[in-house]
């Protein structure tokens, strides 16, 4: 069985998630993400696939996130044809996230090409447009966890819930040998244990060949506990400035996560009565969606649900759909916390809170997740000031502060205990989705556990994996 590997996104990078596996012939696309970092070179990368589409069989997805999934509407538009296996909530997600990602695209294109018409430049076009979306739904193949489907001749995928999102899933694919097969090991990206709404990570066995994330490879979070302390102390402060909390937050995942930890501190008494705005669209609708999908919960959620306790929604907690709300936001005293997407600060109704509360030193500015190199969520935990939010700069008077304990993301411990459960050592590694000083401490931690072949593949870099 002739078997290759090539990494075409998120190689000594965190952004654009895509690895080629050919079985015989067959082509599988493990994730098709969008490439997230300095403008041109995202304009360029997403718009550029490095392979011709016509060619590829399957996609099999390993969540919904946009780094991970934002670019199958490229792939279909330039002429795939065939299947995406993902399992229910990662179908749902997407429904509503390509979408909205659609929408983002053309509504980009629509500002720069104001600039390039009054310089007398050619227009661009969109990456894709929300009409090719109905078409890339069509393609999606619900595979619920434990579920082993047929993707190659001698090639079998399982999707196990990786606890990283609603649906998330690492890919376990065993290839049948002469005698004797091998098992391939996506992590896709990792969860934590022990985190509020979703289950722990499923453990696999018997890896053989394993591609890893290392976003954190060489960082080890707080402990979980301080969160709840801390953002406790966040809200009392503000309670007590009468100002604002403004939190950059992904609209799937992180911002379900917060919203069940200030339900939680709201019910204790811990923290006064402050309004909660979650000021997105897209996360109200993604907080359908986890309503929707209980059998992805771990058992304290779900205890929360059968009571009839829904977690996403308490006094004080309200969701603004309207553009006019959100404005609203802007001119209104605190107290308040405000949920905003993008999380890394790129896009969306956050730059506009930004803009009119970073320069009131009385504020607080709270990053809760992963902030990518060259993004302004980056620039603002670095100190840089001012900063430039929509075309005009800011300084920036606000308090930054940030809680890396809300990661969805396995540090470098939990990763390499997750691996340590498979039980037999895999004899061969890819290290993939970190910067690239996080890959390689990692690939160097996976060295000294006694994995014997190691790689940081490059851009572009194929691999024979031998049965």
């Amino acid at each position: 069985m002739d078997i290759t590997l090539t990494f075409h996104g998120a190689a000594r990078t965190t952004t654009g998630s895509m690895h080629l596996l050919e079985v015989n012939g067959t082509r599988v696309l493990l994730d098709c993400g969008l490439y997230q970092g300095r403008r041109k070179e995202a304009f360029e990368k997403n718009r550029n696939l490095p392979f011709d589409p016509t060619t590829v069989d399957k996609v099999i997805l390993s969540h919904a996130h946009i780094d991970h999934s934002g670019n199958i509407p490229t792939l279909v538009k330039r002429g795939f044809k065939g299947e995406i296996l993902a399992t229910p909530a990662t179908c749902d997600l997407c429904d509503i996230m390509l979408r909205d990602s659609a929408y983002i695209q053309t509504k980009d294109v629509e500002y720069v090409n104001k600039k390039r018409r009054k310089h007398g430049k050619k227009p661009f076009e969109p990456l894709y447009e929300p009409e090719i979306i109905d078409e890339v739904m069509d393609r999606f193949q619900r595979i619920p966890y434990e579920t082993e489907v047929e993707i190659a001749p001698g090639a079998k995928a399982t999707l196990h819930d990786a606890g990283h999102l609603l649906g998330s899933a690492s890919v376990m694919i065993d290839f049948a040998g002469n005698g004797s097969g091998k098992r391939l090991l996506f992590t896709g990206d990792m969860g934590r244990n022990e985190m509020p709404i979703l289950r722990n990570p499923k453990p696999v066995h018997d890896v053989d060949i394993l591609i890893t994330e290392s976003t954190y490879g060489n960082r080890t979070h707080p402990p979980k506990a301080d969160v709840q302390a801390r953002l406790r102390d966040f809200v009392r402060e503000i309670h007590e400035k009468r100002s604002k909390l403004i939190v950059p937050a992904f609209s799937v995942g992180r911002t379900q996560q917060l919203v069940f930890f200030l339900n939680e501190l709201h019910a204790a008494g811990e923290i006064p009565p402050v309004p909660v705005f979650v000021d997105s669209p897209l996360s109200t609708k993604a907080t359908e969606v986890y309503e929707k999908h209980p059998e992805c919960y771990d058992g304290e959620a779900f205890k929360h649900m059968i009571e009839g306790d829904d977690p996403f929604k308490f006094r004080n907690l309200k969701y603004t759909a309207k553009l006019e709300d959100s404005m609203k936001l802007n001119s209104m005293r605190g107290p308040a916390i405000i949920l905003s997407a993008s999380g890394m600060c790129e896009a969306g109704r956050i730059l506009h809170h930004l803009k009119h509360n970073i320069e009131n030193p009385k504020n607080t500015i709270l990053i809760v997740g992963y902030q990518a190199e060259h993004t302004l969520g980056r620039r603002l935990i670095e100190g840089v000031t001012p900063v430039k939010i929509l075309g005009d700069k800011y300084d920036v008077r606000a308090r930054v502060q940030k809680i890396n304990a809300l990661s969805a993301h396995a540090d470098r411990n939990e990763l390499l205990g997750f691996i340590k459960d498979i039980g037999s050592t895999p004899q061969r590694a890819f290290v993939v989705h970190g910067e690239e000083e996080q890959s390689m401490a990692f690939a160097g931690t996976l060295s000294e556990y006694g994995i014997p072949d190691v790689e940081i593949p490059h851009p572009g870099q194929s691999f024979e994996i031998g049965l």
